[in-house]
């Protein structure tokens, strides 16, 4: 039996998410998000699929970059019309026993003291399957929409973030003692006030006195997914995260980024083991190669090329359409995300013209991987891509809603199930012990979260 690989279903609470242009294939329901029952009909589906999570993307802002517009991101449903993603949760976890959930939260424009009631809100509701999802925002529409001038310093973005997980570390694991809550009807106390304590934080970014408003969760701390390949990114991820998305087109600097941040971590203290890696993954599964590659052109006559650029404007800061076609694209820094901004200059194999990118980018797989093929030849690439690069699974995308997941969870996970690299049933408990083992629902002790709740015990 092979390594157990791990599946995150990768989506967003909005008309599109990242299957630029294919809203207008007959077959998509992307139109249904602002439905509960959509979002319930997804969940068990996934949960049928023994899928560990949902992981729900979400942006504060419009693509506004390319073009410097938001013209064609809105004409194209780029990330917009989108909703809160916290707020499907509740109802999904109700439908599920087991299926997880990852929500996006930005450091960067949110308040530690709400977002912490928020998170362990939710981790109650979920009975602990929730994780979240840190980003550090880079869209400019969403900085002046929060009332700044411009967008704040990449390096500047992670400083805050680092001070905001400490805030949080504080109100999840030191503000409440487990056993405050006594519900004692003789002496006619709900809550031992001994047992609930401020934090008093002052930094430099937050003064926060506490106490936290909530008493503790399953969880206390949700699971920590993070996102970023930079190299701060990296660095906030091997400190903090426990699952990790990293990106790349290659095997080699996949490899690298996955060897780097569990070589980053073990310097922080921690055990590299306690950190899951993911992959972002598109499928095209056919009964036949012949079947799965008409599927790719149809979906390819479908996308949209507009859309893709006005991502990327967005992601990367490049507005593409300013360029001279001919001239190459060469990397400078911006405060948008700096993984994208290097992804075809820096760490392209060969210089390309500005033509050259817009042409990756106006193709489907230009900026991820997609498989396309039988399920046997997409399992074999799925174990190439574990075994090859030390991953532990992917978060995998569709560009048919529900199509292309119905697709893959009733014919690849039936392969991968056969070779014994996926699994035939859930684990019980928490989504932390069910990545980590039972009996694991807290942080684990050489998490920096864990520090800030045994200094808490010995100050009490």
């Amino acid at each position: 039996m092979g390594k157990q690989i791990r599946l995150n279903a990768f989506d967003m609470n909005s008309a599109m998410h990242n299957s630029h242009g294919l809203w207008k294939h007959p077959g998509n329901q992307r139109h249904r998000y602002k439905e509960l029952s959509y979002w319930v009909e997804l969940a068990q589906l996934l949960e049928r699929g023994k899928f560990d999570a949902l992981f729900l993307a979400d942006v504060v802002g419009v693509y506004d970059v390319y073009k410097q517009s938001f013209d064609p991101a809105v004409r194209d449903a780029v990330q917009v019309p989108v909703n809160d993603p916290a707020l499907i949760i509740p109802a999904m976890a109700y439908a599920t026993k087991h299926l997880s959930f990852a929500v996006t939260v930005t450091t960067t424009y949110e308040h530690p003291y709400a977002h912490a009631r928020r998170m362990s809100t939710l981790d109650h509701l979920t009975q602990g399957r929730l994780a979240w999802n840190i980003v550090t925002s880079y869209l400019p529409s969403a900085a002046k929409n929060f009332g700044l001038d411009g967008m704040l310093d990449h390096d500047e973005r992670y400083e805050r973030a680092d001070e905001f997980l400490e805030v949080v570390y504080k109100l999840w694991e030191a503000s409440w003692d487990d056993d405050a809550v006594v519900r004692d009807v003789k002496n006619k106390i709900y809550t031992d006030p001994g047992k609930v304590h401020e934090i008093n934080h002052e930094g430099k970014f937050y003064r926060v006195p506490g106490p936290h408003l909530s008493e503790p969760s399953p969880q206390r701390t949700p699971v920590v997914y993070q996102a970023g390949s930079s190299e701060k990114g990296r660095e906030f991820a091997a400190k903090h995260a426990e699952c990790v998305f990293v990106g790349a087109s290659n095997v080699e600097t996949l490899r690298f980024y996955v060897q780097d941040i569990r070589r980053k971590a073990a310097a922080y203290g921690r055990n590299p083991d306690h950190i899951k890696m993911f992959m972002g993954l598109n499928v095209i599964a056919g009964d036949t190669r012949q079947e799965a590659q008409g599927k790719f052109e149809e979906y390819s006559r479908l996308w949209s090329v507009d859309a893709a650029l006005a991502q990327y404007g967005g992601s990367s800061g490049y507005d593409l359409d300013a360029y001279d076609p001919l001239e190459f694209l060469e990397y400078k820094p911006t405060n948008h995300g700096q993984t994208t901004a290097a992804h075809f200059t820096k760490y392209a194999e060969k210089k390309l013209t500005v033509g050259e990118v817009k042409q990756k980018i106006g193709t489907i797989g230009g900026r991820g991987t997609v498989l396309v093929g039988t399920p046997a030849d997409i399992a074999d690439q799925m174990q190439h891509w574990v075994e090859e690069t030390g991953i532990d699974g992917f978060n995998l995308a569709h560009f048919i809603t529900p199509g292309s997941l119905q697709e893959f969870i009733d014919n690849v996970i039936p392969e991968l199930q056969n070779r014994g690299i996926y699994k035939t049933e859930y684990e019980e408990g928490t989504l932390r012990e069910k990545l980590f083992g039972q009996g694991q629902s807290k942080l684990p002790e050489d998490h920096p979260g864990a520090k800030v709740r045994r200094q808490s015990v010995n100050q009490h």
